[in-house]
């Protein structure tokens, strides 16, 4: 299993508690991600897949909107997750495991949207790690769909290589909880250490270990580029409401 894996595994119980209000992130972010396929010429008509959906932040709140979504991810905890939020919510999501650096070894069918959302691809810890399933998830999509993904803003973040993330502090009805991460630099790989405190009528404190690479905004470009898109922009967070740079790359 890789340290992916695990610490998605590990962590999928208690994802939620990185939001204040994880129900609520799912409708703000299906509003954006539907502005998005909307500016792009979609409607609900067009078939989804979602290929890093996590515990289904964005597929559940799309699929909420009247979308087709199908999901996938590599981590069998955070499928499970998925597939109970999605029953909570009252919405059809076929959730499948799949590595999205091998897409066809699940899918056959073409979408005309492919999402990865929550920097999922800086996962990729090389430059052909990244080609992979960049290909792969391009190989997925329909003559003339788009890829939606958002990634960290690494183009600032390599400048100066910040130990720390700002921390969260939610305050619940028991008390408060604090989360934040720590980095660990190698070059343009970082090992990331997520703490999660909950400061409540016991303190709990939970820690996940994983490793990311600081993808630039012009790789991710040349790589799209070179696969099948031609057409490649960058949203940002002024512009979209998200807290990630957003790249819309469309199939030729």
């Amino acid at each position: 299993m890789s340290i992916t894996q695990t610490f998605y595994n590990n962590l999928a119980t208690q994802y939620d508690k990185l939001f204040l209000d994880w129900q609520a992130t799912t409708r703000e972010q299906a509003e954006i991600l539907n502005k998005i396929f909307e500016n792009n010429g979609f409607d609900h008509t067009a078939k989804i897949l979602d290929c890093a959906c996590g515990i289904g932040t964005q597929s559940i709140g799309i699929a909420t909107l009247g979308y087709n979504v199908m999901a996938s991810d590599i981590s069998e905890g955070e499928l499970a997750e998925a597939e109970k939020r999605a029953r909570e919510n009252k919405v059809k999501i076929c959730f499948k495991q799949a590595d999205f650096c091998a897409l066809s070894d699940t899918f056959t069918e073409k979408y005309d949207i492919v999402i990865a959302m929550d920097n999922a691809l800086p996962h990729m810890l090389s430059s052909s790690d990244l080609e992979a399933a960049i290909k792969s998830i391009a190989n997925q999509i329909e003559k003339n769909g788009i890829f939606v993904a958002s990634i960290r803003d690494y183009d600032s973040l390599l400048m100066e290589k910040p130990p720390y993330s700002p921390p969260y502090i939610h305050k619940t009805d028991k008390g408060q909880r604090v989360s934040f991460q720590t980095w660990v630099w190698n070059d343009d790989n970082y090992k990331l250490t997520q703490y999660i405190i909950d400061d409540e009528e016991t303190l709990q404190v939970s820690k996940f270990e994983c490793e990311y690479r600081a993808t630039r905004r012009a790789e991710m470009t040349e790589l799209l580029l070179a696969h099948g898109c031609s057409k490649v922009e960058w949203k940002f967070p002024d512009e979209t409401g998200f807290y990630q740079p957003i790249v819309i790359a469309r199939k030729a």
